[in-house]
């Protein structure tokens, strides 16, 4: 599952632990990805120390068997820790699908948690250019889902998703036990208290849209475009 940050991708990713079938993985390549390039995130020390640096060693670890006998392995991105000199062939080995949420809604939540944020921080020009390479590598779109539409019709639209994947629809990842996992990445402290006191798809809180400050709203007036495009392709 390719998303930015605040995407809802936490929650999803606990939607899909809840079944008893599947294994998750939080977040592979973030390491890798502040290894590169020497990027100050929170917790920085204590994620570099948590995975593998290298991301030839992380991509080697992600193809093949799901971990624990699972049947479905849910892999977490990033979209913007593929980096351009990470190698992406490992990625034809996954069904791929895309997470997307309006950039306004993504901005306002990311700086609650670091102030500095740039475009490629929130990876939506990234994934567009992933979509892209997987759709001409298909003939077809990938699926895609917008975080909105899960928060309104969490059964709806994760049927769909599972649909589009062929992989049975399960109940169980419409609600999940409150807490911290196991799987979570070390980061956790800093980025998931709210999906930590979270026992499910929180109902939207309505329709109105932030008011970002100039610099923000710049960055989401950039990121638009490639967010429209592909949420033109939702499920």
């Amino acid at each position: 599952m390719w998303s930015g940050p605040r995407n809802l991708s936490t929650a999803m990713m606990r939607a899909f632990e809840n079944r008893a079938d599947c294994a998750v993985s939080d977040e592979p390549f973030y390491a890798a990805y502040l290894a590169q390039t020497g990027l100050d995130h929170p917790m920085r020390d204590e994620v570099l120390a948590s995975q593998p640096n290298d991301w030839r060693e992380v991509a080697g670890q992600l193809i093949g068997a799901a971990p624990d006998g699972s049947t479905i392995w849910y892999q977490k991105h990033m979209t913007h820790h593929m980096l351009p000199e990470f190698g992406r062939g490992w990625i034809a080995a996954c069904r791929n699908a895309f997470l997307i949420r309006d950039p306004v809604r993504v901005l306002a939540s990311y700086v609650k948690s670091r102030e500095t944020v740039t475009l490629a921080d929130i990876g939506v020009v990234q994934q567009s250019e992933l979509f892209d390479a997987v759709a001409d590598r298909l003939g077809c779109a990938p699926p895609v889902i917008d975080a909105a539409d899960v928060l309104s019709d969490p059964a709806r639209t994760l049927g769909a998703l599972c649909a589009a994947l062929e992989i049975e629809f399960d109940s169980a990842m419409l609600s999940w036990p409150a807490g911290k996992r196991a799987s979570d990445g070390v980061w956790a402290p800093a980025w998931y208290a709210g999906v930590e006191a979270s026992t499910g798809f929180a109902a939207p809180g309505g329709d109105e849209i932030p008011v970002l400050p100039a610099h923000l709203a710049e960055i989401a007036q950039e990121a638009a475009e490639h967010y429209r495009r592909l949420a033109a392709y939702s499920l």
